[in-house]
């Protein structure tokens, strides 16, 4: 019999045998959660009788988790168990969230007593039920999230070439997408008006099928070895200038730890110089590292330098998805008391109103590549910076909540002239031109940003413009919970019924707090400097690109 050889071996595995299986694990998984978390606060409100704004609350800890959730599965992917463990274990994390929240909907002592949404006579919910409800949206989101970005990294890994990487994460995120809009149409709609149980068990079906189509792929897989996180090293630095911040800082570099590379350190931030001083023990006699949590390269302290530099940047866009969080759980309270009648038969599920975001955001991008950023550049001789880009990103953004307080106070005064009415006899569409001023903005403020990063950062931290993006979502997400609480503290503003309160008071206040922090962002732009102003360059090649 003949004995393979590992290069043999390595050719039979990886490469475009690997994609129909990638891709609809990806659609099954994305389809599953998509379904379950579209129209969970919908589902929260008519089922468990949660108060309105509790549920938006739940809903953005749920997108916030999401976000975060990836960033950490992917450290423990690089730096432990690899991309195709974390795959399979999180698939079935997210498979037995979706068995539980499906029970919810089907076994009696776990399902609620039906109940009218807003009476004041309805039997106390059991303890119990509140903590599988709990349990499984934490199990659903934290083993989707944990998918999100590995299955992202091991796709691209089955490639050698970034031609083939560019083209395979470009289809990856246009069937995410797909995948996303189908979720929040489709299956929201067979949960409103078929029945719960029904849509529920649609999305543990697709669990399933995605998991199952994944694991068959298994033979095909070239599976590459952990070889550690960059945030490791980043941590190192951090850990490394701490223990040595006592020691005087050298007046040449011929003192610290250089390793493979030669390079020059720079004087911003030169307490962290410290972190490359070379003590005795510190450096084994082949020149490694002997303790590699008290030394580090002068490149790695450079690299870590280098995310200090651009943090106040990334910080200023923290705004950003807090508008994104605002829009996406107050907008569905506010179509459930909206007409969302098309003609007398029809009717849109208020789950499914942030629809409308992803779609002007996927159209927006198209527009931009094929057509509005050739024009400027025709025009102006040059392309659109990455900062001019996130620039145009926060004044569309405070401006979608300008118009979001004009088309809130208009509703406002129509329930005025209904009193008594649950629905007011407005058309859901109204919120329609500020779902999509989201969208555009995030065509232009989130590609920009991931090209920033991606331009700034040497190649070790590459991968962290991604990362740094979910981080930043993540945040934003747990500041809207923050800031709705602090609100509904403090005002009246987000009584249980939003009819009864004042929504656009609170976007009229997000306008003003949106026009400070583009000061901020304007000033922190200012100051910034291009780590190599060659590189500053439209970045239609990449796969990063939007």
């Amino acid at each position: 019999m003949e004995v393979l050889s590992e290069a043999q071996i390595s050719r039979k595995t990886g490469g475009w045998i690997t994609f129909p299986f990638i891709i609809a694990s990806l659609v099954g998984l994305t389809l599953a959660f998509g379904g379950l978390t579209s129209n969970l606060i919908v589902y929260l409100i008519k089922e468990f009788n949660v108060e309105s704004i509790d549920a938006a609350q739940i809903s953005n800890l749920v997108n916030g988790a999401g976000s975060l959730a990836p960033v950490v599965a992917a450290i423990i992917a690089d730096s432990f168990l690899g991309c195709f463990t974390i795959i399979w274990i999180s698939s079935i994390i997210s498979l037995l969230g979706a068995i539980l929240l499906a029970l919810t909907t089907t076994v009696d002592s776990l399902k609620p007593t039906p109940c009218e949404v807003g009476s004041t006579s309805c039997a106390p919910i059991p303890k119990v039920q509140y903590v599988v409800l709990y349990i499984a949206i934490a199990l659903a989101t934290l083993g989707n999230a944990s998918l999100r970005s590995t299955l992202t990294t091991m796709g691209a890994n089955q490639f050698d070439k970034p031609k083939d990487q560019g083209i395979f994460i470009n289809w990856f995120f246009f069937f995410l997408s797909a995948s996303t809009i189908i979720a929040s149409t489709a299956i929201v709609y067979v949960e409103d008006n078929v029945s719960w149980k029904a849509g529920f068990f649609i999305c543990v079906a697709a669990n399933v099928l995605g998991a199952a189509i994944f694991l068959l792929g298994t033979r095909f897989y070239n599976n590459s070895k952990p070889e550690g996180s960059p945030f490791t090293s980043l941590a190192r630095v951090v850990v490394a200038s701490i223990r040595k911040r006592k020691l005087p800082l050298p007046s040449t570099s011929e003192d610290l730890y250089h390793g493979l590379m030669l390079v020059e350190p720079s004087k911003t931030c030169r307490f962290l110089n410290r972190a490359a001083i070379k003590s005795e023990g510190d450096v084994k006699p082949d020149g490694s590292t002997a303790k590699s949590w008290k030394l580090c390269t002068v490149q790695e302290v450079e690299d870590f330098k280098t995310l200090v530099k651009i943090l106040p940047l990334w910080s200023s866009s923290f705004f950003l998805g807090t508008t994104i969080g605002v829009q996406g759980s107050l907008s569905i309270l506010q179509a459930l008391v909206m007409d969302r009648h098309i003609g007398p038969n029809f009717q849109i599920p208020a789950g499914s109103m942030f629809v409308f975001v992803l779609l002007s955001s996927a159209l927006f991008l198209a527009l931009f590549d094929k057509v509005l950023f050739p024009a400027w550049k025709n025009l102006s001789g040059k392309s659109l910076t990455p900062l001019q880009r996130i620039g145009v990103g926060h004044v569309l953004n405070f401006s979608c909540m300008a118009v979001s307080a004009l088309v809130e106070s208009k509703r406002l005064n129509v329930a005025k002239s209904n009193p008594g009415s649950i629905i007011v006899p407005m058309s859901a569409f109204w919120l329609v031109p500020q779902l999509a001023l989201v969208g555009i903005a995030e065509a232009f403020h989130i590609p920009g940003q991931v090209s920033l990063y991606y331009q700034e950062f040497p190649i070790t931290l590459k991968n962290l413009a991604t990362a740094l993006i979910s981080v930043l979502v993540g945040i934003a997400f747990y500041l809207t919970t923050a800031l709705i609480d602090v609100v509904r503290r403090t005002t009246t503003w987000l009584p249980g019924n939003i009819n009864d309160g004042r929504l656009d008071k609170m976007y009229g206040v997000l306008v003003v707090v949106g026009v400070v922090n583009f000061g901020y962002y304007v000033i922190c732009a200012w100051f910034y400097k291009y780590r190599n102003i060659k590189e500053v360059v439209d970045h239609s090649d990449s796969p990063f690109h939007g």
